[in-house]
């Protein structure tokens, strides 16, 4: 019985071949492929045309140690369900693949030891820097981050002191939500949000009666509860069970409970947007497009959020200064059919 033939593959293109086809020295050739030296910018475009032409991939260990860079960034996070990092990572991602850095996402859960094992790691690997990320602004991750050899941003995470962080601006994204209903005509607006333990439910709750009194229209107290679709539901019935008028409009905390409400509504006969306008927060995709009607609701913009952090860390990694301190982007309101449209008269 014949044996099978052994494969045969085929041996990487060295710098050392580049230079050859090239004509010039390999110290030439590097230099010119890693954009240094004193060359015409004819020879270090041939050169790099031959490259090309090979298909020639640089050593990332050898240019890591060149460069004393390893072209990689850790990101830390204890969102387990990817809620808010996952968008964070895209957008870190965005701003760091362009730059040619890769990023390695590590779950702490809420453990300080699988945090510290995850930062030794990461340390070990010599990442360039690490970003920091959570599930809520008021909460620090459980790990030591300060004092680091490498720079650490922190993104939608409680920083430590004297360290750069970027969150959104929940303020202003609750007040894009009052006012639109305000420019649709509404004059009885409730709020209902989730736990007063949350920092961002007092932020929001501030906001919408500031809205409210700039507009002289009536304010009524907050309804806190769970974030849950539960909670909307049951909210609904405190809201138009009592003898109190009846709203004309509600801003939920999150989307979960801006579905609830919606549900508790349909069930009494009460048509959204007709009867009652609804906005919610966060903008989760599978959430307010799935709402039926569709949900409007506050985009934290966490793309963007993760952008510039990266890029901030990119910048740091590279030799730059940035003053400490909290940096908050804005949101943005993305209308669908639960809000409706401007009221006559």
């Amino acid at each position: 019985m014949a044996s099978e033939p052994i494969p045969v593959f085929p041996k990487p293109v060295t710098l050392r071949d580049v230079a050859a086809l090239a004509g010039v020295s390999v110290a030439t050739a590097s230099k010119a492929l890693n954009d240094q030296g004193r060359m015409t910018a004819e020879t270090r475009e041939r050169i790099r045309e031959t490259a090309r032409g090979l298909g020639f991939r640089p050593n990332s260990l050898a240019q890591s140690l060149l460069r004393r860079r390893s072209f990689t960034v850790g990101l830390l996070t204890n969102d387990t369900y990817g809620r808010f990092s996952l968008p964070l990572m895209s957008g870190i991602s965005d701003a760091l693949v362009d730059n040619g850095v890769s990023v390695f996402l590590c779950n702490v859960e809420e453990d300080p030891r699988l945090g510290q094992l995850h930062v030794e790691a990461m340390l070990d690997k010599r990442v360039d820097g690490i970003i920091a990320t959570g599930k809520r602004i008021d909460r620090h991750l459980p790990i030591d981050l300060s004092n680091l050899r490498v720079p650490v941003i922190y993104a939608f995470t409680q920083p430590d002191p004297d360290a750069i962080a970027f969150v959104a601006d929940d303020d202003g994204g609750a007040r894009l939500a009052v006012e639109h209903f305000c420019k649709l005509g509404r004059k009885r607006i409730a709020h209902v949000s989730g736990p007063a333990s949350f920092a961002v439910v007092p932020a929001r709750a501030r906001a919408y009666r500031d809205v409210l009194t700039e507009h002289g229209l009536p304010v009524t107290e907050p309804l806190l509860g769970s974030w849950s679709e539960a909670w909307g539901h049951e909210a609904v019935a405190q809201l138009f069970d009592g003898g109190n008028e009846r709203p004309d409009a509600v801003f939920c905390g999150n989307d979960q409970i801006a579905r609830g409400v919606i549900d508790a509504l349909r069930e009494r006969g009460l048509s959204v947007p007709g009867d009652v306008g609804v906005i919610g927060f966060d903008n989760w995709e599978i959430v307010a497009e799935a709402t039926r009607p569709p949900l409007t609701s506050v985009d934290m913009n966490l793309a963007a959020l993760g952008r510039e952090a990266g890029l901030t860390l990119l910048s740091l990694v590279g030799g730059a200064s940035a003053a400490p301190g909290i940096r908050k982007l804005p949101c943005r309101l993305v209308v669908r059919q639960s809000c409706g449209h401007p009221l006559d008269g």
